[in-house]
């Protein structure tokens, strides 16, 4: 990383690196104001460039200043109920991801959730075709969600695959879905800092410079990404958070 930092001191505007850092940081900025899906994206463009691991260091304040956008500019929409349901199971996954994640092969983490994903992603296209379509009730839904997309998001954030299949479950409306998870990621991402730093040393002041060159692009795209949610059907929203989902699943499982 240390390279690679130096190459953009030296060369910032021409280095390779840089561009498709600043293409990713734009893709999250769009992706924290509503188009969700896009996460194996962004975290395949920042481990190109900063490796696998590292990158999680330097993507978390670009992904919290993303959440802070989100929660001001979505605040009034939130659904708190179905947040608190989900909330302490993902914090839980958290923990486990701090314990297990770290030296989990990147390999079988990698398959393990595109397949969940894909699974997933499938039974969701049934159950919306389905007339009558009952919402999941039972604490196990989200106990299962939480947990896998808490490991998913310490270990890679990957976590939004399962949180858009949640809310797409519980049938939220576009804001409120887009309201509900801003505030959801920005708590947990709060809560995983701590981690990054003490435990797994992945946020340092290298890392944490590198994410101050990049917020102004994350906010770039959320304002962008605000125009296009703004322009989405929320019966579209829901047909494009879904296949963005699936896409999402294929590329982890073939990256």
């Amino acid at each position: 990383m240390v390279s690679l930092l130096l190459l953009q001191n030296t060369v910032p505007f021409l280095s390779l690196a840089f561009t498709i850092s600043l293409g990713a940081a734009l893709i999250l900025g769009i992706a924290k104001s509503g188009i969700k899906g896009l996460a194996v994206l962004i975290v395949t463009g920042f481990a190109l460039v900063y490796g696998a691991k590292e990158s999680t260091g330097i993507l978390m304040p670009l992904l919290i200043c993303g959440d802070i956008l989100a929660v001001i500019y979505y605040n009034r929409h939130v659904k708190w109920i179905y947040l608190i349901k989900l909330l302490p199971w993902m914090a839980a996954g958290v923990l486990a991801g701090v314990l297990l994640g770290k030296n989990l092969p990147e390999d079988l983490f990698k398959s393990g959730i595109a397949i969940i994903i894909l699974i997933s992603v499938v039974m969701m296209y049934f159950w919306e075709r389905k007339k009558d379509r009952k919402v999941p009730t039972h604490w196990s839904f989200a106990a299962l969600m939480g947990i896998i997309a808490g490991f998913t998001t310490m270990v890679g954030n990957l976590a939004g695959a399962f949180s858009n299949i949640y809310f797409l479950a519980i049938k939220l409306p576009k804001n409120e879905f887009i309201g509900t998870a801003a505030w959801l990621f920005f708590i947990i991402n709060v809560f995983k800092v701590p981690f990054h730093i003490w435990s797994w040393g992945t946020i340092n002041e290298e890392s944490f410079q590198i994410s101050l060159s990049l917020i102004p692009t994350v906010i770039l795209g959320f304002g962008l990404g605000v125009i296009l949610v703004r322009k989405i059907k929320n019966k579209s929203y829901r047909q494009l958070i879904l296949l963005l989902t699936g896409l999402g699943g294929i590329a982890i499982l073939f990256q």
